[in-house]
């Protein structure tokens, strides 16, 4: 195919807090980029990655999870998400299988019906259920609203996401590729490296603690003979308990979590690494306009 007839462009990644988009985002380019976890909202920021092939150029933004929001990070995350439709050129909608369609989902398609957007519907998680029972859930959600395609795909089992693609391309504009066919995401490695801690946090920890906690890279330099990196980060949590349960008896909790963090930074990076983590509390900080900025989740940034 000739660089006339390319497609490129923006695709945003939108739906309920864990219905598996960042898993997606990452099986579709075939790279870890978005960190994942069995926890809701653990996407908090919008997350730019490339998927490039000869027939042109996807962007995906991948997006915090819509829901109601309880606090200063939860109203960003739902404006990260929302402000996102006004950028791009088709939506992927990820639902789960099932018969019943609540209020948050009745939002989203009020949303995405206001847009005028082209939307593919992808049902998610479909291993989950009975073969027999697919059709009357895609029946149930083609009720919903007007969709350009209804596709079932497992995104963790990686099952019919060549599906996605094509259609994909079926809808994107002619257009110059807008990256270097070698990028994939265009995220800062510092924000990626951060994620990852807070990811082997979010698995590492109970249910209450992960949604109070930040991860800031202090110092992330790489020694002269570039076979070492040095990184020191900081775990910011809300509560002295939840210091302590950071850090764990002896310090076993904060080695683990630095430990597995450790192994995935170097396969990112392609070298050894020297990863020293601190834990400080920083009360109610998600609900503190300054304070959520700081730690990375500033509004002005997505406009």
């Amino acid at each position: 195919m000739t660089k006339e007839n390319n497609k490129s462009g923006f695709v945003a990644l939108v739906g309920r807090p864990n219905v598996g988009k960042s898993t997606l985002m990452n099986h579709l380019i075939g790279q870890k980029i978005a960190i994942t976890s069995r926890k809701p909202q653990t996407t908090r920021n919008r997350i730019q990655t490339v998927y490039t092939c000869e027939r042109g150029q996807i962007i995906f933004l991948d997006t915090p999870g819509i829901h109601k929001a309880k606090n200063k990070l939860g109203e960003y995350m739902v404006y990260a998400a929302e402000s996102t439709l006004k950028d791009v050129d088709a939506v992927l909608w990820l639902v789960e299988p099932g018969t019943y369609i609540g209020a948050g989902e009745q939002h989203i398609a009020a949303m995405l019906e206001r847009t005028k957007l082209p939307v593919l519907l992808v049902i998610n998680k479909v291993d989950r259920i009975k073969k027999a029972d697919l059709p009357a859930c895609m029946e149930m959600y083609r009720k919903l609203g007007h969709f350009d395609e209804i596709i079932p795909v497992s995104a963790k089992l990686g099952l019919n996401l060549d599906s996605i693609i094509d259609s994909l391309f079926r809808y994107l504009p002619y257009g110059p590729r807008f990256y270097d066919e070698d990028t994939v995401t265009d995220q800062p490695m510092r924000q990626i490296v951060a994620e990852m801690i807070r990811e082997k946090a979010l698995r590492s920890l109970g249910e209450e603690i992960p949604h109070g906690i930040a991860v800031m890279i202090e110092k992330m330099r790489e020694r002269p003979d570039g076979k070492l990196t040095d990184i020191e980060a900081t775990i910011v949590c809300e509560r002295d308990s939840h210091k302590g349960i950071i850090i764990g008896r002896q310090g076993a909790m904060l080695k683990k979590i630095g430990s597995e963090a450790r192994e995935e930074i170097e396969k990112l990076l392609e070298s050894k690494v020297n990863l020293k983590l601190w834990v400080k509390v920083r009360k109610d900080w998600r609900d503190s306009d300054l304070l959520v900025k700081n730690y990375g989740y500033d509004k002005k940034e997505l406009s």
